[in-house]
């Protein structure tokens, strides 16, 4: 009676390690770390240059740098969406 259960555990566990072997390997080991979804380090530097630019771009009078600031502050927001892969409803 138990064994569906186990077949659907096992592949549960065999999907988890092929998406996000990082996060099943912390979950193994019992110091849990963040799922893929939910990591925003690419998002915050994206964000950072973004400013950078937008404040280098206002310092010195140059539109193209401000230009470039808003444009990568546009790609840098969706990117903190933690269910941007998801689909849509």
């Amino acid at each position: 009676m138990g064994r569906p259960d186990d077949e659907h555990l096992v592949d549960l566990a065999a999907r988890l390690e092929r998406d996000d072997p990082r996060f099943a390997r912390a979950l193994g080991s019992g110091r849990p770390a963040r799922p893929r979804e939910y990591r925003r380090t690419g998002a915050w530097g994206t964000l950072g240059v973004a400013v950078l630019l937008l404040t280098s771009g206002m310092a010195l009078p140059e539109g193209i740098l401000v230009a470039a600031g808003l444009v990568l502050a546009g790609i840098a927001v969706p990117l903190f969406d933690p269910h941007r892969d998801g689909p849509r409803r």
